[in-house]
């Protein structure tokens, strides 16, 4: 990632290449997840895919179609009631996206078990979205809709994703059986997580705060033993009222241990808190 970093700083017109490739690679992911495990399945997860899963099994409707007859009208919309900021990226994965659903829709299925096709469709369209979403730009559909009805409602626009893939579910479960609605809340789910990986990466940093009556010794261990910057925050005891600096540190998940040991051994009495950092941008770690 690095080196795409360094080419796209370098020429700016490797970024939108990028990027468009990122958008036609994600859309091709999720049309194949599509038909290999959750349509197959009958695993209608939510989103323009999940309506065209429910006509095809109530009337026959091939998905392709109806997946471009709910795509290109939102998207439309989006961009006559929200504005051009979507872009011909948007536009691209769109129409590519039941393009590649179409041309892939003779494929036997990977599983017949719908628990496999709810588990492994919802990391296929989560890797697809997540590399869609890297290439800074989604694939329309009930997203869309989604922000047309957190404008012009006033409801928050995660309220408005959970609604509008609720229903589809709910549908889902009257179609079909209440089991496959189940196995599409799985596959919901999963994709949510899928996305958060593949948009903030597997590794995990630790940031900790540290309060201590030694707070040069730990500094300066912290600087000097671990390599890594530290953060002095202003702070005052609740019980005392009395100023208690508390200083700040991000390190690698590899790194964390020694530094408690560094703590521990400097200061037994020290109070730490340490949370999980999804993604640290910055010196030392990834680039912004």
């Amino acid at each position: 990632m690095n080196i795409l970093s360094n080419l796209t700083l370098t020429y700016p017109k490797t970024r939108i290449a990028i990027d468009y490739l990122f958008v036609l690679i994600g859309a091709a992911i999720i049309a194949l997840t599509f038909n290999v495990f959750l349509l197959p399945n009958q695993v209608a997860s939510g989103g323009v895919s999940g309506i065209s899963t429910i006509l095809k099994a109530v009337l026959g409707w091939e998905p392709a179609y109806v997946q471009w007859a709910f795509n290109i009208p939102l998207f439309i919309a989006g961009v006559v009631l929200l504005g051009k900021q979507f872009g011909v990226k948007t536009l691209a994965g769109t129409i590519f996206l039941p393009l590649v659903v179409f041309f892939t829709r003779n494929l036997d299925p990977w599983t017949n078990d719908a628990l496999l096709g709810a588990l492994f469709g919802g990391i296929g369209v989560g890797l697809g979205l997540g590399i869609v979403f890297r290439g800074r730009a989604s694939t329309g559909g009930t997203d869309l809709a989604a922000q047309i009805i957190h404008k012009y409602t006033g409801f928050s626009l995660g309220r408005c994703v959970v609604i509008i893939d609720g229903l589809i579910v709910l549908v889902a479960a009257i179609v079909f059986d209440i089991e496959k609605g189940l196995y599409a809340l799985i596959a919901l789910y999963v994709t949510s997580k899928t996305i958060d990986l593949i948009q903030v990466g597997f590794g995990r940093s630790k940031m900790t705060m540290i309060i201590t009556g030694k707070q040069e010794e730990v500094r300066e261990g912290i600087l000097n033993k671990i390599d890594r910057g530290v953060t002095k925050l202003s702070a005052y005891g609740g019980f005392t009222d009395h100023e208690r600096p508390v200083l700040m540190c991000v390190v690698d998940q590899s790194e964390f241990t020694k530094l408690k040991q560094l703590v521990r051994a400097l200061d037994p009495s020290a109070f730490v808190v340490v949370m999980d950092a999804a993604e640290v941008l910055g010196e030392g770690f990834k680039r912004p």
